[in-house]
C-alpha cells in the first residue's frame, strides 16, 4: 500500500525539506562509517541520502519507504517506543494521549537545519537518537523528517496507527484518530477516513492543523509497521491520502503528477552538486 501523486502546479516547490542525517554524540546507533561521500549507520542505511535502496527514505522512481523508522520498532524498539508506551498509563484517554505525544515532540524538538547541525545538506536522525538527546538535555534539535520519525514511533509505542506522508516540500505524520473532532481537515487513506495530520515543526500548531497547500491535494503515504530494517525494494506504488470535503466525502484532487519521480531527480541533482563541491 503506497501510492503517490501531487498537484501539478506545485511540483516546482517539491521537497526542499526531505533532508537527511548526521552524527549524534549519544545515540543507540554507534557504528557510523563513511563510504563514497555518504554517512552510514550500523544498519548500513545512508543517513545523508534519502533516495536509493539504502537511503533513509528509500525514494525510488515510483515510491518511497521510510526505512529509518524501522530502526526504532519491533526487535529494535528502544527509547522512543518506550516513551510512547509510558504515556498509555499516564493518559488513558486515547484522544488526550494523542495530543500529549504531539505536544512532546512539538515542544521539545527545536527546528534546526541539517547543514547547521551536521554540516551536511541532508542528515536524518532515527527516533532513538533524537529521544536520547531529549532525555539528556530536555530538548533536541532536528528538521522536519527528524520530528516525523520520532512522532511516528512514539505513536506506535502508545498503540496508535501512524503513517508518514510526503508532500510538496515537506514530510509529516498522519495518526489514525477517527473520533478526533478538533482537526481542521481529516484525511482518507485508501478508502479509510479518520487520519489526522500531525505537524510538529511549528511551536503554535495544534494537532490536526493542516497547511492549506496540502488540502485537496493527493499525497504520498506509507503506513508504519514493524518491518525489516535491511535495505529492501520499496513498493511499486505508494498509498495516497487526500483530505475530506464537507459532508464526509473525499475532496476531488486537482490534476496531479507523480511526486516520487521528481524527488528522485532532485535527490540525484543534490548528490551531483555535493560531489562537485567536495572535489
Amino acid at each position: 500500500m503506497k501510492g503517490i501523486k501531487v498537484l501539478l502546479g506545485l511540483i516546482v516547490a517539491l521537497v526542499a525539506g526531505l533532508g537527511a542525517a548526521g552524527y549524534v554524540l549519544a545515540t543507540p546507533s554507534s557504528g557510523f562509517y563513511e563510504a563514497n561521500g555518504d554517512v552510514y549507520d550500523d544498519w548500513n542505511i545512508s543517513r545523508t541520502r534519502a533516495f536509493g535502496e539504502d537511503g533513509f527514505y528509500q525514494i525510488s522512481k515510483t515510491a518511497f519507504r521510510p526505512v529509518i523508522v524501522f530502526e526504532s520498532l519491533g526487535e529494535s524498539s528502544d527509547v522512543a517506543y518506550r516513551l510512547g508506551e509510558q504515556l498509555v498509563a499516564q493518559y488513558p484517554d486515547p484522544l488526550l494521549r494523542a495530543e500529549k505525544i504531539f505536544h512532546f515532540v512539538r515542544d521539545r524538538v527545536n527546528y534546526t537545519s541539517d547543514i547547521e547541525q551536521f554540516e551536511y545538506d541532508e542528515y536524518a536522525q532515527n527516533a532513538d537518537e533524537l529521544a536520547t538527546v531529549i532525555g539528556q538535555n530536555g530538548v533536541g534539535y532536528g528538521d522536519c523528517e527528524d520530528s516525523v520519525v520520532l512522532l511516528a514511533v512514539m505513536y506506535k509505542g502508545a498503540g496508535y496507527r501512524s503513517a508518514i506522508v510526503v508532500g510538496p516540500g515537506h514530510t509529516a505524520v498522519l495518526v489514525y484518530l477517527p473520533d478526533y473532532k478538533k482537526a481542521s481537515s481529516v484525511f482518507e487513506l485508501e478508502g479509510e477516513t479518520g487520519w489526522v495530520w500531525a505537524e510538529a515543526t511549528g511551536r503554535n500548531n495544534p494537532l490536526g492543523w493542516v497547511p492549506k497547500e496540502y488540502i485537496n491535494v493527493e499525497l504520498a503515504v506509507y503506513e508504519v509497521g514493524e518491518e525489516a530494517i535491511a535495505p529492501l525494494e520499496p513498493p511499486a506504488a505508494p498509498a495516497a491520502a487526500v483530505t475530506q470535503a464537507d459532508g464526509g466525502t473525499a475532496a476531488r484532487p486537482f490534476p496531479f503528477f507523480g511526486i516520487i519521480g521528481l524527488l528522485w531527480l532532485l535527490s540525484l541533482f543534490r548528490r551531483r552538486r555535493r560531489a562537485r563541491y567536495r572535489r
